[in-house]
């Protein structure tokens, strides 16, 4: 088996963004073809997985951040999931407010943004602000 995989990786070779291959089907990987094959729910669990300690890698750039309680943590990591950190980063407002404690404030600079706006049912958007402003899951 090591040889198959070892001779087929020299073939394929690896990219690990999205390209399109010489059939036109997008790829990824060592060819793997996403449109006519995609991805295992296993293989879908493990990228979010890893997705979310990325998540908690960036946010630890925040000096506070590991003083918050989980709650406000996992909203915090949910957004930065949602929009990545560069989107993140462009709450000033509300992240001065979180790092000052200020919950209250920041959930309201939250809720005053596009993302808000243009969450359909307004379910993440609530959610999450109340994850901030209370620091309760439920």
């Amino acid at each position: 088996m090591q040889y198959l995989v070892d001779m087929i990786k020299e073939h394929e070779g690896l990219r690990l963004k999205p390209y399109r291959c010489t059939a036109n089907k997008l790829s990824i990987g060592y060819g793997r073809n996403l449109e006519d094959r995609g991805i295992t729910t296993d293989e879908a669990e493990y990228m979010l997985r890893s997705d979310i300690q990325l998540c908690y890698q960036e946010l630890n750039c925040f000096s506070w951040f590991s003083d918050l309680n989980q709650a406000r943590q996992y909203a915090l990591v949910d957004l930065c999931f949602n929009m990545g950190l560069p989107g993140l980063l462009t709450f000033r407002k509300a992240l001065a407010a979180m790092s000052e404690g200020l919950y209250e404030k920041a959930a309201d600079e939250f809720l005053d943004s596009k993302w808000a706006r243009e969450d359909v049912g307004k379910q993440r958007s609530t959610r999450i602000t109340e994850m901030i402003r209370t620091g309760k899951t439920e």
